[in-house]
């Protein structure tokens, strides 16, 4: 990956900043915004998708509108630690999907899930599936979002 950086250029992150704010643009109206022909776009595009630095190209839907107006953050602690806990514990978070991320911590919090929700009942659905589907859960502690105060998918350039 870091091979692929060292050949970066403004472009390259004028490209990435570009998608990052609107990826279904036509490849003709990124090179325009940053200064290149369709086709070297199109290839400094594709490079950037071959090297996986562009995952994947998605639509970003607003919660709130599909009635998931509710954000949770749920810190979990855990006495185990084991390969067998840690497949379980992993099966479990897929199986739910209104767990939108899940992060293993350093720190006092073993892991930190993020959820969207309706409500505080929606949310206490969910809870109950995830302690029933999660064994030896030592402490599951919930935190919810009053407001939203910045979000983006957009990532910075590293200084």
């Amino acid at each position: 990956m870091s091979d692929i950086l060292s050949q970066f250029d403004s472009i390259d992150w004028a490209i990435l900043g570009v998608l990052q704010a609107d990826a279904s643009l036509a490849v003709q109206d990124v090179g325009d915004r940053v200064g290149l022909s369709s086709n070297a776009c199109w290839r400094r595009i594709k490079r950037l998708e071959d090297s996986g630095i562009i995952a994947r190209r998605v639509a970003l839907v607003d919660p709130a509108k599909l009635g998931l107006a509710t954000t949770v953050f749920v810190s979990i602690r855990t006495n185990r630690h084991d390969p067998a806990w840690l497949e379980a514990f992993s099966r479990g978070v897929a199986a739910i999907d209104e767990i939108v991320e899940c992060h293993r911590m350093a720190g006092d919090v073993d892991y930190l899930l993020k959820l969207v929700v309706r409500d505080i009942a929606h949310y206490d659905r969910i809870y109950r599936k995830l302690i029933a589907a999660i064994p030896d859960l030592a402490d599951v502690s919930s935190s919810f979002s009053m407001e939203r105060m910045k979000a983006t998918t957009a990532l910075p350039r590293p200084t």
